[in-house]
């Protein structure tokens, strides 16, 4: 892999534990509601760690989706960028959270750490070992789309609403500003 990436969107998590799982299923609908730019590249990262080296290492900007622990109600959505990222990879992500850590120090150490490093997800009700989401987490998962995709935009790249999905976009725009915390 030699050529850049302008935006990554990496989903993270494992889905055997829960509410672990809302990087890949917050990717997984973002694709099904939006079509991204042809620059932008979308994965489900698994717990793969390490593994997604060559990809972050090629990206100019990164938004990782991953369950965040916070003090918050389950289901609110958490957004941390830049420095605040790395703390909470090492103290406030799920299980997986050595991978994560491990793969942003990893691009440090080369000298190829993303120009932008975004983190958005959802504070988890629960991390047991179990597939799907709890009730919370699930409820809030389109929440977490539409903020991925304000974050995408105001990175400049503009995730274009699939036909079924454009009536609804536009409905839910001022209430995705103010999850964002944008103005």
């Amino acid at each position: 892999m030699n050529e850049r990436i302008p935006l990554l969107v990496l989903g993270l998590g494992n889905v055997l534990l829960e509410d672990d799982g809302v990087g890949g299923a917050a990717v997984s609908l973002l694709l099904d509601r939006f079509e991204p730019p042809r620059d932008v590249r979308v994965f489900d990262g698994g717990t793969l760690g390490l593994s997604l080296l060559p990809y972050l290492e090629m990206a100019d900007a990164v938004i990782l989706v991953d369950a965040v622990r916070a003090d918050a109600a389950p289901g609110s959505v958490v957004r941390l960028e830049g420095e605040d990222v790395a703390p909470a990879v090492a103290t406030r992500l799920s299980p997986h959270q050595v991978g994560v850590a491990d793969l942003l120090d990893g691009a440090r150490w080369l000298g190829r750490y993303p120009e932008r490093v975004v983190l958005l997800g959802l504070v988890p009700q629960s991390m047991e070992l179990s597939v799907g989401l709890t009730p919370p987490v699930r409820t809030s998962l389109p929440d977490l789309v539409d903020v991925i995709v304000v974050e995408a935009g105001a990175l400049g790249f503009v995730f274009e609403p699939r036909q079924v999905e454009a009536a609804r976009a536009r409905e839910r725009a001022v209430d995705v500003a103010r999850l964002a915390g944008m103005p």
